[in-house]
Protein backbone atom coordinates (compact mmCIF):
# COMPACT_ATOMS: atom_id res chain seq x y z
CA UNK A 1 0.00 0.00 0.00
CA UNK A 2 1.53 3.45 -1.22
CA UNK A 3 1.05 6.23 0.94
CA UNK A 4 -1.30 8.90 0.39
CA UNK A 5 -0.61 12.46 1.40
CA UNK A 6 -2.88 14.37 0.80
CA UNK A 7 -5.54 11.83 2.83
CA UNK A 8 -2.61 11.70 5.42
CA UNK A 9 -2.96 15.67 6.01
CA UNK A 10 -6.92 15.41 6.21
CA UNK A 11 -8.49 15.85 9.63
CA UNK A 12 -9.48 12.36 10.73
CA UNK A 13 -13.06 11.12 9.62
CA UNK A 14 -12.92 13.42 6.98
CA UNK A 15 -12.10 11.33 3.78
CA UNK A 16 -13.25 12.39 0.02
CA UNK A 17 -15.65 10.34 -1.71
CA UNK A 18 -15.73 10.45 -5.38
CA UNK A 19 -18.08 12.98 -5.76
CA UNK A 20 -16.24 15.02 -3.71
CA UNK A 21 -12.59 14.68 -5.80
CA UNK A 22 -11.32 17.94 -7.66
CA UNK A 23 -10.60 18.03 -11.21
CA UNK A 24 -7.23 17.08 -12.30
CA UNK A 25 -5.22 20.01 -12.19
CA UNK A 26 -5.41 23.65 -10.65
CA UNK A 27 -8.45 25.78 -11.26
CA UNK A 28 -7.77 28.29 -14.46
CA UNK A 29 -6.61 31.80 -13.10
CA UNK A 30 -8.94 33.60 -15.34
CA UNK A 31 -12.21 32.76 -16.44
CA UNK A 32 -13.02 30.87 -19.95
CA UNK A 33 -14.86 33.47 -21.17
CA UNK A 34 -12.05 36.11 -20.81
CA UNK A 35 -9.16 33.72 -21.95
CA UNK A 36 -11.72 32.91 -25.27
CA UNK A 37 -11.99 36.49 -25.95
CA UNK A 38 -8.27 37.36 -25.59
CA UNK A 39 -7.37 34.40 -27.60
CA UNK A 40 -9.88 34.74 -30.13
CA UNK A 41 -8.29 38.77 -30.90
CA UNK A 42 -4.81 37.68 -31.10
CA UNK A 43 -6.11 35.27 -33.66
CA UNK A 44 -7.34 37.57 -35.51
CA UNK A 45 -4.36 39.47 -35.15
CA UNK A 46 -2.19 36.65 -36.59
CA UNK A 47 -4.23 35.98 -39.77
CA UNK A 48 -5.05 39.97 -40.46
CA UNK A 49 -1.18 40.17 -40.64
CA UNK A 50 -0.57 39.60 -44.31
CA UNK A 51 -3.10 42.49 -45.52
CA UNK A 52 -2.49 45.22 -42.34
CA UNK A 53 0.55 44.29 -40.84
CA UNK A 54 0.43 47.84 -38.82
CA UNK A 55 -2.86 47.18 -37.31
CA UNK A 56 -2.05 43.50 -36.52
CA UNK A 57 0.30 44.43 -34.09
CA UNK A 58 -1.59 46.72 -32.36
CA UNK A 59 -4.42 44.21 -31.83
CA UNK A 60 -1.98 41.60 -30.74
CA UNK A 61 -0.62 43.88 -28.13
CA UNK A 62 -4.22 44.93 -27.11
CA UNK A 63 -4.37 41.27 -26.64
CA UNK A 64 -0.82 41.00 -24.43
CA UNK A 65 -2.40 44.06 -22.45
CA UNK A 66 -5.71 42.67 -21.77
CA UNK A 67 -3.89 39.21 -20.22
CA UNK A 68 -2.03 41.12 -18.35
CA UNK A 69 -4.30 43.14 -16.79
CA UNK A 70 -6.89 40.35 -16.39
CA UNK A 71 -4.06 38.16 -14.60
CA UNK A 72 -2.86 41.28 -12.04
CA UNK A 73 -6.51 41.62 -11.14
CA UNK A 74 -7.22 37.57 -10.78
CA UNK A 75 -4.28 37.24 -8.60
CA UNK A 76 -4.96 40.24 -6.45
CA UNK A 77 -8.29 38.85 -6.01
CA UNK A 78 -6.93 35.36 -5.34
CA UNK A 79 -4.48 37.08 -2.90
CA UNK A 80 -7.44 39.08 -1.34
CA UNK A 81 -9.47 35.96 -0.69
CA UNK A 82 -6.58 34.21 0.67
CA UNK A 83 -5.92 36.62 3.21
CA UNK A 84 -9.15 37.12 4.02
CA UNK A 85 -9.40 33.32 4.87
CA UNK A 86 -6.23 33.61 7.76
CA UNK A 87 -5.35 37.31 8.61
CA UNK A 88 -8.52 37.86 10.46
CA UNK A 89 -8.25 34.38 12.98
CA UNK A 90 -7.06 34.55 16.63
CA UNK A 91 -3.85 33.68 17.19
CA UNK A 92 -5.26 29.99 18.34
CA UNK A 93 -6.01 29.62 14.65
CA UNK A 94 -6.34 25.88 13.72
CA UNK A 95 -2.73 24.55 12.04
CA UNK A 96 -4.67 22.63 9.06
CA UNK A 97 -6.24 25.71 8.09
CA UNK A 98 -3.37 27.58 8.03
CA UNK A 99 -1.48 24.74 6.42
CA UNK A 100 -4.13 24.98 3.44
CA UNK A 101 -3.72 28.51 2.92
CA UNK A 102 0.25 28.09 2.92
CA UNK A 103 -0.46 25.53 0.30
CA UNK A 104 -2.93 27.55 -1.75
CA UNK A 105 0.09 30.12 -1.66
CA UNK A 106 2.72 27.45 -2.83
CA UNK A 107 0.70 26.73 -5.63
CA UNK A 108 -0.28 29.82 -7.38
CA UNK A 109 3.44 30.86 -6.58
CA UNK A 110 4.69 27.83 -8.32
CA UNK A 111 2.61 28.49 -11.02
CA UNK A 112 3.82 31.90 -11.53
CA UNK A 113 7.17 30.97 -12.22
CA UNK A 114 6.26 28.48 -14.59
CA UNK A 115 5.01 30.92 -17.27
Amino acid sequence: MMYDQTRAQQPAGQTRGPTERRAPGPEPLLPSAERDKIVQSLRHALNTFPDTPREALEEAESAYDEATAQLVNALAERRRLLRAGWQDQAPGTQSDELRHALRQYREITQRLLQL
